[in-house]
Order: structure tokens, then C-alpha cells, then sequence
């Protein structure tokens, strides 16, 4: 009998557009990397994205969305997050003054993740960013014969 094993996984997630969602995504996404080792930074990944999905697009708004996609393999893990366009201005990283509140979502992916890239257009946008993930990767069965040493018999007497 032959199994089926694929070393790639993919999981998504619709959520409403509601502020509580974003710690639903963050829960799901620790669930979903709970043996990586990039599972926190993940989490706080596609919460800064999931958080700005809602502020900067119709995501937020009365009937919104937003998708999150995970794609994992061994030694990476691919997270996009889709809104539902309308927002004002495209993703960028920004430089916020000390005193400022807002602005730093994008710059902490770009700092957590090796690569951040933005497609879309107004009616959509996604974030997509690629995360090393060292020891995700599946060991290797071995193909050489282990030798075990086996206790010497008892004697009968």
C-alpha cells in the first residue's frame, strides 16, 4: 500500500472584520506552528498585518474580511494576509517619531520575516512574507541498519 506524504502543508482562514479577530488569527496561527520554531514570530506577523488589514482597508468597515494563508515546508513558512482593498495608500514601512503610536506594524514584519512583499490593487491587497524555519524540517529516516546490542541469555540452570 502506497501513503501519501507530502512535506507542504497549506492552511487559510476567512475572519470577519472585526477587531477580536486579530487574537483568533494570532491563536491560530501559534496552533498551526506550535512545533516551530518561528511559531511567535508568526504570530505576531500576521497580528501586525491582520491589525492593519483593518485600519487601512474596507477589511474594517460594515461586511469586511480578511484572508490569512500559511504555507509551510520544510525549513520555511509562507504567511499572507489578503484585505478587502479600498485603503487610501499601498503597505509601506514607515518612520514614525518616538512619540507616535502608529506606524511600526511593517517595519517589525520586515525585522521578523527574510522577505515582505506587497501585491494588489485597490480592490485587494496582500502581504505576503517568508519566514526561515530551521527546525521544521523533518528528519531523515536513516538507510544504514542500526546495530542494537542485545542482553546475553540467561542461563537455564
Amino acid at each position: 500500500m502506497h501513503e501519501y506524504r507530502s512535506t507542504e502543508r497549506i492552511w487559510e482562514l476567512t475572519c470577519p472584520g472585526l477587531p477580536e479577530e486579530v487574537g483568533r488569527v494570532r491563536r491560530w496561527t501559534r496552533d498551526v506552528l506550535r512545533d516551530s520554531s518561528c511559531g511567535e514570530d508568526a504570530a505576531l506577523i500576521v497580528s501586525e498585518l491582520g491589525s492593519n488589514a483593518l485600519v487601512h482597508s474596507a477589511s474594517g468597515g460594515p461586511n469586511g474580511s480578511f484572508h490569512i494563508s500559511l504555507h509551510r515546508s520544510p525549513g520555511t513558512v509562507v504567511l499572507a494576509v489578503t484585505d478587502t482593498g479600498g485603503g487610501e495608500t499601498e503597505p509601506h514601512v514607515e518612520t514614525p517619531d518616538e512619540d507616535d503610536t502608529h506606524g511600526r506594524g511593517l517595519g517589525l514584519v520586515a525585522a521578523l520575516a527574510n522577505r515582505v512583499q506587497v501585491s494588489g490593487d485597490d480592490y485587494g491587497r496582500t502581504v505576503t512574507v517568508e519566514i526561515n524555519d530551521q527546525h521544521q524540517a523533518p528528519a531523515k529516516p536513516s538507510t544504514r541498519r542500526a546495530r542494537v546490542a542485545l542482553p546475553a541469555p540467561r542461563s537455564m540452570t
